[in-house]
């Protein structure tokens, strides 16, 4: 079986489509910092939410860079195919119980009173930033969704700062998303609306998760034949 196998054939669009899909899916459910960005929304303005949401993104993408430094010491090991692929399966198994554990919470019940005084842009970034940073247990999604897609590349520098830059895309695009869809709603939108959107993201992140695990063991299994 060709040792490097899980790493061939990742180019430049491949690494985008990964990082976009891995800044969204971080983004995306309605954690405390996403429930802050919805409310700040309603009760400031869309700006100061999508300022929330900016600061959530840097906290994201030091995580992000931490966790894949982390990772770059134990490639020797990731490159050997047979260990590739039961990281990329245990990574395909934690993301499902991730998708799992959004289906089934409630962010409402997370929701506190937030103040109708707008405040400055800044404060409203530093904010967002603070309240991602305050939760590194956000590292073991980052490994299980960078094993699952193959996002950290041996010697492969250049693709891997665009995947990161994809990654921030991602995340500052789902931000911009919500906050311009939750303004445009402002009216009709309520506290069901919230988690209605972990519902809907519980339930892609565990249906790729399933069909990802699925190919991985479909393609070691014909590979290693």
């Amino acid at each position: 079986m060709n040792p490097v196998y899980w790493f061939q054939n990742i180019g430049f669009l491949n690494m985008i489509i990964k990082g976009l899909i891995i800044g969204v899916v971080v983004s995306a459910p309605m954690g405390p910092v996403g429930i802050l960005c919805v409310q700040r929304t309603l009760n400031k303005d869309r700006w100061c939410g999508f300022a929330t949401g900016l600061g959530a993104a840097l906290s994201d993408i030091i995580y992000a860079l931490l966790t894949g430094y982390g990772m770059s010491f134990i490639m020797d090991t990731i490159e050997n195919d047979d260990v590739a692929f039961w990281i990329k399966a245990v990574g395909s198994i934690l993301l499902f119980f991730f998708g799992f554990y959004t289906f089934r919470s409630n962010p409402i019940d997370r929701m506190k009173p937030v103040s109708h005084n707008k405040g400055t842009l800044f404060h409203n970034f530093i904010s967002g930033f603070l309240v991602t940073l305050s939760n590194p247990l956000i590292i073991f999604l980052f490994i299980a969704m960078y094993g699952q897609l193959t996002f950290i590349l041996p010697d492969s520098w250049i693709l891997q700062i665009v995947g990161y830059l994809a990654f921030v895309l991602g995340a500052v695009g789902w931000w911009f998303l919500l906050t311009w869809l939750i303004d445009k709603v402002r009216n009709k939108f309520n506290v069901r609306g919230i988690w209605m959107i972990n519902r809907i993201i519980g339930s892609v992140v565990m249906f790729v998760s399933v069909l990802i695990l699925i190919h991985t063991i479909r393609d070691y299994f014909k590979f290693v034949q």
